[in-house]
């Protein structure tokens, strides 16, 4: 469907989390949420205690591949995101992200 693919390139599809940021289930950067039936990501988050996180709308795994990484490299960029997270890197993501966002870079579906 065209719509659907158009919502996915732009992110549009993403505008509903901003009810859950609004709420606090969510942040606007962390790790974003697994699904249901990923249980190996939502297992190497708990063991790299990632898990701990605050799921966010963007994170450094979406501005360093997005779709392109594994779900080991994944995790491991959430790592380094929970070991060094501050504002100006906070700041730093959600710009390169809108950046992205632009560009549709690294979006494969």
């Amino acid at each position: 469907n065209l719509f659907g693919k158009i919502l996915r390139r732009t992110s549009l599809d993403e505008i509903p989390q901003l009810w859950s940021i609004i709420l606090g289930k969510m942040s606007v950067v962390g790790p974003r949420p697994a699904l249901y039936n990923q249980d190996d990501l939502i297992y190497l988050r708990k063991k790299y205690n990632v898990d701990i996180l605050v799921p966010g709308l963007t994170g450094l795994a979406q501005i360093r591949g997005r779709d392109d990484l594994s779900i080991e490299d994944k995790v491991k960029v959430d790592r380094e995101y929970l070991e060094k997270c501050s504002l100006i890197m906070d700041l730093n993501i959600i710009v390169i992200t809108i950046k992205k966002v632009f560009i549709s870079e690294n979006v494969n579906h």
